[in-house]
C-alpha cells in the first residue's frame, strides 16, 4: 500500500510561489468570461478568540493529485496556468473533507442548543500557494454548500505558524511535515495527514475523533522507558508511578476543546445523543499499563467515551470498526495499518519514536555507504 501525504507541491519543504516575471503572464486571458459559482447564504462566522480554530492545507481538504503532476512535469509556471484556466472547476474531496463536514454537524446542532454562543467550530483553509490562483480555492468551497470556511490565508511560500498563532490554532492539519514539525515545535497541536487508497464511510451526524495515548495526548515519558530498558521495565514503571499523572502531550488541548464541547450537550440531556465521540485506541495492555492512562484522564477532569487497550495488536482492525473521522498516531507503523485498512490517520511527528527513527535511518544510511 502507497501512502500521499501530498508533498509533491513543495521543494526542500517550501511551496512554490514566485514566478520570478514581473511581465503579463501569458495565461492571463485565459481569466476571460469565467465566472465564480455562487455562494449560498451561510450562518455569520464566531469570532476566532470564541472558537475552537481548526487550521487545514488545501492539499488535505482536497484533492490536487492532477495539479501536483502539473508542477513536477511542467513547471510552477504551467502550473499557475491551469489552475487559473480550471478556476470554475471543483476540486474533489481529500482526506480531511469528512472530518470538516462533521465539524460543522456538530455546529448545527450547538447553534440549535446556544443560538448566541459562539463557542463553535472555526474552520481556516490554510494555502502556501499565492493568493493569484486562490479563486479556484474559493469556487471549490462555494461548490460543497456543506462547507462552511469564510477564513482563507494564503501565504504565498511564507511560513504559515505566525498565522496560526494569531488565528489561536487549537489543530493544524497539513500534508507537509516540515510544516507540522515546525508546528509542534511551537506548542501547536498538529498533524501530518495521510490519504488512504480507498476510504470507508463514515458517520455524517456524529463526529469521531481516535488517539492514540503516549506521545499524542500523553507525553512520551513512557515509550523513553520502553525504548531504553523494555518492556519489564516498562510494565514495573508503570505499576510505581500508576497514581502519578502523565504529563501532557501535543494533543491534550484538542481533547480538551472537544470535551468542553460535549459537555455543553450533556448539560441539555443529550449525553447519549452527543454528536462527539472520543476514543483511546492504545498498544498498552489494560491489566499492566492501563490504569495510569485512565488516572491521567481523570486527573484532567477529562473523560473519553471509549478505550481500547490493544496490549501490542494491530489497531487497524479495530479503527474499522470504529471508522473514525481521524484518527492520530505517533508512530508510522500504525498509522499505515490505519491506512490500509480505509482510515483516515494522521501522524504525530513528537516524542521518542521519531528520534530512535532517525538514529535507524541515520545507521543505514552509514551502513550501506560505499566503503
Amino acid at each position: 500500500m502507497s501512502l500521499n501525504n501530498g508533498q509533491t507541491l513543495t521543494v526542500s519543504g517550501q511551496d512554490m510561489t514566485k514566478n520570478g516575471s514581473s511581465n503579463r503572464a501569458p495565461w492571463d486571458d485565459a481569466r476571460t468570461g469565467l465566472k465564480p459559482s455562487t455562494p449560498t447564504r451561510k450562518p455569520k462566522p464566531p469570532k476566532p478568540e470564541n472558537a475552537i480554530t481548526i487550521v487545514v492545507s488545501s492539499r488535505v481538504l482536497f484533492n490536487m493529485e492532477k495539479e501536483q503532476q502539473i508542477y513536477k512535469q511542467h513547471g510552477m509556471e504551467e502550473y499557475i496556468k491551469y489552475q487559473v484556466e480550471h478556476e470554475t472547476e471543483p476540486f474533489s474531496p481529500g482526506p480531511a473533507f469528512s472530518f470538516i463536514k462533521a465539524l460543522e454537524a456538530v455546529n448545527t446542532r450547538l447553534r440549535e442548543l446556544y443560538p448566541e454562543s459562539e463557542e463553535l467550530f472555526d474552520v481556516v483553509l490554510m494555502t502556501n500557494n499565492h493568493a493569484y490562483v486562490g479563486l479556484r480555492l474559493i469556487n471549490t468551497i462555494n461548490h460543497h454548500p456543506e462547507l462552511f470556511i469564510e477564513r482563507f490565508c494564503m501565504t504565498g511560500g511564507n511560513s504559515p505558524i505566525g498565522y496560526l498563532k494569531a488565528y489561536h490554532t487549537n489543530l493544524y492539519l497539513s500534508a507537509d511535515p516540515v510544516k507540522v514539525r515546525e508546528a509542534l515545535e511551537e506548542g501547536i497541536a498538529a498533524a501530518i495527514m495521510f490519504t488512504p487508497e480507498k476510504m470507508k464511510e463514515v458517520s455524517e451526524t456524529q463526529l469521531r475523533v481516535a488517539f492514540d495515548g503516549d506521545a499524542v495526548l500523553f507525553s512520551d515519558e513512557s515509550e523513553r522507558i520502553y525504548k531504553a530498558h523494555g518492556l519489564d521495565k516498562f510494565f514495573e514503571h508503570e505499576k510505581t508511578h500508576e497514581n502519578k499523572p502523565l504529563d501532557h502531550g501535543p494533543l491534550k488541548g484538542f481533547l480538551e476543546v472537544l470535551g468542553k464541547l460535549q459537555k455543553k450537550f450533556y448539560d441539555k440531556g443529550q449525553r447519549m445523543d452527543c454528536p462527539i465521540r472520543t476514543y483511546l485506541v492504545t498498544a498498552r495492555s489494560a491489566a499492566s499499563s492501563g490504569a495510569r492512562a485512565l488516572k491521567t484522564l481523570r486527573s484532567w477532569g477529562l473523560e473519553i467515551d471509549e478505550a481500547l487497550f490493544l496490549a501490542g495488536a494491530s489497531k487497524g482492525p479495530m479503527l474499522e470498526k470504529i471508522r473514525p473521522h481521524i484518527f492520530f498516531d505517533d508512530q508510522m507503523f500504525h498509522v499505515e495499518g490505519a491506512a490500509e485498512m480505509g482510515t483516515v490517520a494522521c501522524h504525530v511527528p513528537y516524542g521518542e519514536a521519531q528520534r530512535v527513527t532517525k538514529k535507524a535511518i541515520k545507521d543505514k544510511e552509514i551502513s550501506s555507504a560505499p566503503k
